[in-house]
């Protein structure tokens, strides 16, 4: 489904592309995340098990900006994997006002167990491109996440430097 505006031809291209990638971004996130919900994870919470899986421990803020989040929203999502006794908070040596955050040995048996599902989930939607299709949607995507915004938008452009 395209758009309705009627507007020129340049605008109503940009629109129809705009509606497609956005679409197609939404469809694909939520037939993946079946695995995750099966799990009882959500979206935000599997990707800070990930993120500390492959990075190691990171602080609040670090995993807020790798996950494009905001701090009061990475303290919330922190706060429910503790319950699940998937990751533990350690307050900062130098700095006391930062928590470190580590994934647990629950949370590493966890994230193994998940991961190869997921892997699978992401496979199917992605491996109906050819691998030159893949790069070059990667090379678009990358194009458009790194586009310069006029104006100073701090988090934004934050946003931008992690795609």
């Amino acid at each position: 489904m395209g758009t309705h505006y009627k507007g020129t031809r340049k605008e109503i291209s940009a629109l129809n592309t705009f509606i497609k990638l956005i679409r197609t971004s939404e469809s694909a996130i939520s037939r993946t995340n079946l695995v995750l919900l099966k799990h009882k994870l959500t979206e935000s919470q599997f990707g800070i098990i990930d993120a500390l899986y492959h990075l190691g421990p990171l602080c609040q803020k670090d995993l807020g900006k790798k996950l494009l989040k905001s701090g009061g929203n990475i303290t919330l999502v922190i706060d429910n994997l503790e319950k699940q006794d998937l990751v533990r908070r350690e307050r900062g040596k130098q700095d006391r006002r930062l928590f470190n955050i580590y994934l647990t040995e629950n949370g590493r048996k966890h994230f193994e167990k998940i991961f190869p599902e997921y892997l699978n989930s992401i496979l199917n939607e992605i491996n109906i491109l050819t691998e030159s299709e893949q790069m070059e949607l990667q090379r678009l995507c990358k194009k458009i996440g790194l586009n310069k915004l006029k104006g100073n938008d701090t988090a934004i452009n934050s946003a931008n430097k992690k795609i």
